[in-house]
């Protein structure tokens, strides 16, 4: 494993380990009451498109496995595979998928290390908000995730915007509150430490174990599926933050967040 995705793997587990008790508890009720829960009206709408009764779904990076739930709940899919790296989350989500009574099922395991059980298995790829940051080689990604795609298979991107890679957010040394649009940071690709914990999932400022994320520009991403024969049959943007970390800056004309769909070429 490389070595800084196993610190990644150390720091995700410390902070779903300290996570604040609010965190994940409404999954149940929410998937059970509510039409494909955890998605934006956007995503919801694109997945609603899409043939899903009866298909097998692959999250990558899965999280607590919330949005996997909904996704094979709602789109009555024949079952789900979620992946993600952090062991404590995984078992997590596998409680909340036998509690629900869903078939879904969530692995331990580094995306690039997914192996060949999962070759041309899903009908539907899905990533989600905060996923691609964590890899340095986008192409490498796309590569494993494109394997475990059936020829024909889609894929869906709900994801940051690339250019919100040049914004400083709130708490860094460079933000200015008077010029929130400023953009002090590359566009291009860099990398990033920090040991400020995940403070969506615990609520509470502390020091962590050591984060490492890497910033990637659209052509990166795109070229990433391209190259490994996934078409890009459509790419939607728009003016709303999905980070929790620009909400102020929310229709107010800059790029926040996305979504790409792509379909894997069926030779």
């Amino acid at each position: 494993m490389d070595k800084y995705i196993e610190g990644n793997k150390a720091a995700w587990e410390e902070a779903f380990e300290n996570r604040d008790a609010s965190w994940g508890a409404d999954i149940t009720e929410r998937v059970l009451t509510e039409d494909y829960p955890f998605f934006n009206e956007e995503t919801k709408s694109v997945l609603k498109k899409l043939h899903t009764e009866g298909a097998v779904i692959g999250q990558f990076c899965c999280n607590n496995g919330r949005e996997l739930l909904s996704l094979v709940k709602s789109g009555k899919a024949r079952k789900g595979v979620g992946f993600d790296i952090a062991e404590n989350q995984v078992a997590f989500a596998n409680e909340k998928a036998k509690e629900l009574g869903l078939p879904c099922v969530f692995e331990a395991v580094n995306i690039y290390d997914i192996d060949d059980r999962y070759r041309e298995q899903f009908d539907l790829a899905l990533i989600t908000i905060g996923a691609l940051c964590w890899f340095r080689d986008l192409n490498r990604f796309f590569a494993v995730v494109a394997k475990c795609m059936k020829p024909g298979a889609v894929i869906v991107i709900n994801e940051q915007h690339p250019c919100t890679n040049m914004l400083a957010a709130e708490g860094e040394e460079v933000f200015d509150p008077e010029h929130r649009t400023a953009c002090p940071y590359s566009y291009f690709e860099h990398e990033w430490t920090g040991n400020e914990g995940m403070y969506y999932m615990t609520q509470k400022r502390y020091r962590s174990k050591t984060f490492t994320d890497f910033t990637h520009s659209l052509s990166e991403i795109i070229s990433g599926m391209c190259n490994n024969g996934i078409v890009v049959t459509g790419l939607q943007e728009f003016d709303y933050d999905i980070s929790g970390g620009f909400s102020a800056l929310d229709h107010s004309g800059f790029p926040l967040s996305m979504i790409i769909q792509g379909r894997k070429d069926r030779k």
